[in-house]
């Protein structure tokens, strides 16, 4: 593996995002994403065709879970670049067909008409101008390469306890979603990517939306609770819910009787003519 420094980077804005990469749970963030949505990812890559000497493109490869997945799929032919805003987890990864860059996707181009396939997931609806970010890593793909994005939905589907009582429709939710769109968010991504990638003149382009439910101190209510943790400081600020109403939330959210729908995510693809 080897590591490239972008130009013209300045790390500091890493501190930008919502989330911050570059603190101490990053870590246990990249490790829950996996563990929900890895299986669903490579399910998704592998009926786009990947195979032995493959070039492949992982934008934002945060923990390096689905990099280190491309790597062994196409062998010690093939090729697979891993960016991110910060790469310190990518790093340690040792695959002698692995190159890590340090890359801001809201700035910096890729290189041109270079990859077989280009996945990316949950970065696009955080950035100001998703649209250029996209377009940018649509270049990347030579003709006939392949793009799959994975975003949210956060709005279309609730948790609604008059149709199901077991549901949960908490007020640190709505409390956690305002706070993401305030910062700029777009919680409906999601839903909108496949005419985003017809827009950028992508075809055979599909579509595949799953909303998964969870009992409480499952991998996925535990993922919600730290997420909800991550931006306590921000929701209490926001005065949009007291610290009681927070702390009586979580422990809903650990009771083994609830039952949770995560946010729905969207996996499309479509395929450079």
């Amino acid at each position: 593996m080897k590591t490239v420094e972008a130009k013209g980077v300045e790390t500091i804005e890493a501190s930008k995002y919502v989330f911050d990469n570059a603190g101490g749970n990053a870590q246990v963030r990249y490790r829950g994403l996996s563990d929900l949505y890895d299986a669903n990812s490579i399910r998704h890559i592998e009926r786009r065709g990947v195979e032995r000497g493959w070039s492949c493109l992982e934008v934002g490869g945060g923990g390096g879970s689905i990099a280190s997945w491309l790597c062994a799929r196409v062998g010690v032919t093939g090729r697979v670049l891993a960016t991110d805003i910060d790469p310190r987890f990518l790093e340690t990864l040792s695959y002698p067909n692995l190159e890590v860059r340090r890359h801001d996707i809201r700035r910096e181009d890729l290189p041109n008409r270079q990859f077989d396939l280009a996945h990316v997931r949950l970065v696009l609806m955080h950035l100001a101008d998703p649209e250029m970010a996209l377009r940018r890593i649509v270049e990347a793909l030579k003709p006939g390469g392949w793009l799959v994005v994975e975003e949210f939905d956060c709005l279309t589907f609730l948790p609604d306890p008059a149709v199901n009582p077991s549901e949960i429709n908490l007020k640190t939710r709505h409390a956690f979603h305002r706070v993401l769109s305030a910062r700029g968010v777009d919680l409906r991504y999601g839903r909108l990517l496949p005419q985003k990638l017809q827009a950028n003149g992508l075809v055979n382009i599909g579509a595949e939306a799953s909303v998964s439910t969870y009992s409480g101190k499952s991998a996925g209510t535990s993922f919600v609770r730290f997420n909800f943790e991550e931006m306590r400081e921000s929701m209490l600020g926001s005065r949009l819910i007291s610290q009681e109403e927070f702390e009586a939330d979580l422990r809903r959210i650990d009771d083994q009787n609830c039952l949770m729908p995560l946010w729905m995510m969207w996996t499309v693809w479509g395929q450079r003519p």
